[in-house]
């Protein structure tokens, strides 16, 4: 038994595809953006907060990290609909992202915490910076720029797992796809074009992280140094 490809049947739907793309990145740079703070706001807890602060955070970084995105994505689109409270799938979807990539990006951003030696604080202490002064210039962002590519690949791979939220029929990429395989029954050539649309939005993404580090980063040591 042969089987012959034809992708001619999928072009048609190119605008649905370029839609899935656009709504996968919006859905993806959101949760980014708020999972960042989230778990950066979980570090500076769990490093330097009370003990109940460190053994909430640390509850809630276990839980997420051992148990499936799909659970938490199910808990929170049917939990929430069970208080009463009714929100779009997509914005579910972005809630449940958030709360998942938080508790990565908390682990890893204390990681970079960590990295900071003590004669650096010690040093803020002696030029009179405020508490917040010290976390900001001396303590987080060294230690986001130390454990930069680590969180640029957590937030590519979250690009990915958001094709999870399909199953809440959260307009993205994979549910574009599931759509328009079951309107031209060619399974194969569809999500063989969305493995290729997810292999570009890969390098994309890493390319943004990329140049935002250079500019952010790069450009603010070459600043210090001229100044």
């Amino acid at each position: 038994m042969t089987y012959e490809f034809d992708f001619s049947v999928l072009l048609p739907f190119w605008r649905e595809f370029a839609t899935g793309v656009w709504l996968t990145l919006q859905l993806s740079a959101l949760a980014t953006v708020l999972g960042f703070v989230l778990g950066t706001l979980c570090a500076i807890g769990r490093a330097d907060g009370s003990p109940a602060v460190k053994w909430a955070v640390a509850t809630y970084v276990e839980v997420i990290r051992n148990t499936p995105l799909l659970v938490q994505i199910f808990l929170v689109y049917f939990g929430i609909a069970t208080l009463g409270i009714h929100v779009s799938a997509n914005m579910a979807a972005v809630i449940a992202l958030v709360v998942n990539v938080g508790a990565y990006t908390c682990e890893i951003v204390r990681a970079g915490l960590e990295s900071v030696h003590k004669a650096q604080l010690e040093a803020a202490d002696c030029l009179g910076l405020s508490r917040v002064q010290t976390y900001w210039h001396v303590v987080l962002r060294p230690a986001v720029e130390r454990v930069y590519p680590a969180l640029t690949s957590q937030y590519v791979l979250l690009m990915l797992a958001s094709s999870i939220t399909s199953q809440i029929s959260a307009e993205e990429l994979t549910a574009v796809a599931n759509r328009i395989q079951s309107d031209t029954f060619r399974s194969f050539e569809t999500y063989i074009v969305v493995g290729v649309l997810y292999l570009l939005l890969s390098f994309v993404v890493r390319a943004a992280f990329w140049g935002f580090g250079m500019v952010v980063f790069v450009r603010r040591r070459k600043l210090g140094t001229a100044l």
